[in-house]
């Protein structure tokens, strides 16, 4: 992880890694660049042993507005293909820890899709999600039509992106977008407050149950089953699981290891 980003800001506050969207002036909209940033940070806290979880939030008046489309207005099918151009945002998808977004303001396009790879997501009452990229003629192209639809279902997810309209944060709530509505000021404190109660559960345990969840979107109930039931027996051979239920047993607060 480098220790110098041009187009986010990265810290650590105990348990957790920071990551804020940092090209204010332009609504954070993402460039290459940024992902890059993002997929840097996001691989360097996965390899730290003392971050549990990673907090993925923007500065300034939104999270993002989008993708940088002066970037993306001379490209061709073929520079598309050659550059593979989502490369990274595949290697988002890898990430074992635990991520928590926190949107304010637009979380456009590739904002949008960026917001929809965390697996919690916290929103201001001002926050507004959408896929507008109807509007210029293309679709979106890293992850935004299939975890959407994943989401909130064919009829909704079509009709948000026939159409590009603006998805409220009241909207989104009731969709199953976000997890909760805060409000604006207070939005990274309680963020981080969720996310530090993450950080302090057993971290092999927040590891395998993000495994089979996600799993459980992409496959058969049986198949998910067996899968489950294998983590469930893994983490019977770790020191956490053996901490957590004598400290059960005894009445005290676990003091998870990680091992």
């Amino acid at each position: 992880m480098s220790n110098s980003y041009e187009t986010i800001k990265v810290s650590q506050h105990g348990k957790l890694g920071l990551i804020a969207l940092n090209r204010p002036k332009v609504l954070n909209a993402i460039n290459r660049p940024m992902v890059s940033e993002i997929l840097d940070a996001m691989e360097g806290f996965e390899a730290d042993s003392s971050i549990k979880a990673i907090v993925l939030s923007g500065n300034g008046r939104a999270f993002a507005a989008g993708a940088d489309i002066d970037e993306m207005a001379n490209d061709q099918a073929i520079d598309l293909e050659l550059r593979n151009q989502f490369k990274d945002w595949d290697r988002l998808a890898m990430i074992k820890k635990p991520i928590i977004g926190a949107v304010q303001g637009f979380a456009l396009g590739g904002g949008f899709e960026l917001a929809l790879c965390c697996d919690l997501l916290y929103a201001a009452d001002n926050a507004e999600f959408g896929f507008p990229e109807v509007n210029l003629g293309v679709m979106p192209g890293a992850g935004g039509t299939q975890r959407l639809t994943k989401l909130v279902g064919k009829t909704k997810a079509l009709e948000w992106l026939f159409t590009g309209k603006r998805i409220t944060a009241k909207e989104a709530l009731q969709h199953g977008i976000v997890n909760q509505l805060i409000a604006e000021e207070l939005l990274l404190e309680e963020t981080m407050k969720a996310a530090e109660q993450i950080a302090n559960q057993a971290p092999i345990s927040i590891r395998l149950i993000k495994e089979a969840v996600l799993k459980a979107v992409d496959t058969s109930l049986k198949e998910g089953m067996e899968f489950e039931r294998k983590n469930f027996y893994l983490l019977f051979s770790t020191e956490d699981q053996q901490e957590g239920m004598n400290a059960f047993i005894e009445k005290r607060k676990p003091q998870f290891k990680g091992k």
